[in-house]
């Protein structure tokens, strides 16, 4: 059965969303598919079978007994595990339907009441996240901006150096400052991770993809068989 013009594959889109990209409920809908997390309960077989279901209807070669509903969740699953660019499977962690999972360890740990008051409590549990963040960084750039192995370990050296400095200044900040009463103190010092983290956050995403901002991204149709040029 050839591809997009059969029967039964005529309401898929291999290069296009599900959902309507113009309304904001289609845009909601699709980011809970990208990032849900029971993909990460499929096997990597699974994976392949997906992979493979979709190279089917791309080759025209889709047995006629595969519904459309079975196209778009062999498209899910590929989207929310494998890189777009690449086509290489994403370790369970750093997917984005992982990020909330695994990255819920790093938020406890970061908000035990024992860390806010131990500076190497505190190091340890923001280079735990900013690792965590970098590499969901690294395995979910645009691969046509590819940042050598001196330039990768500069960045994550930056990243975990500016999330500890950051972390650890407001802590000592907070523990330092007279404005503050002891019971007031004790507060502040709790929700230190809370602006710490988005600050170092935001320095870690700038610092692992600054090359896609330097160097531009490579522009192609949805197809993917005719490149534009880059973006800059």
């Amino acid at each position: 059965m050839s591809g997009e013009g059969s029967a039964t594959t005529e309401q898929f889109s291999l290069h296009d969303a599900r959902y309507d990209q113009s309304t904001f409920l289609g845009r909601l809908r699709h980011f809970m598919d990208v990032t849900d997390p029971r993909t990460l309960l499929a096997s990597r077989s699974d994976l392949m079978a997906a992979k493979e279901l979709l190279e089917r209807f791309s080759d025209g070669t889709l047995p006629p007994t595969v519904s459309v509903e079975e196209l778009w969740q062999a498209k899910k699953l590929r989207d929310a595990s494998m890189h777009p660019g690449t086509g290489e499977v994403i370790p369970m962690p750093f997917r984005m339907s992982g990020f909330v999972p695994f990255g819920t360890i790093t938020v406890v740990g970061m908000l035990l009441p024992g860390t806010a008051v131990s500076v190497p409590a505190i190091i340890f549990w923001q280079w735990l996240n900013q690792t965590h963040n970098a590499c969901v960084n690294y395995y979910n750039r645009n691969a046509s901006s590819e940042l050598d192995t001196p330039g990768l370990l500069k960045a994550y050296a930056g990243a975990v150096t500016a999330a500890t400095s950051i972390a650890v200044g407001a802590q000592q900040l907070v523990k330092r400052t007279a404005l503050l009463s002891p019971s007031a103190r004790s507060l502040a010092l709790r929700l230190v991770p809370f602006p710490s983290v988005s600050a170092a956050s935001g320095c870690n995403a700038y610092l692992m993809r600054r090359g896609e901002l330097e160097t531009g991204i490579e522009v192609s149709n949805p197809e993917g068989t005719a490149s534009y040029g880059r973006s800059q």
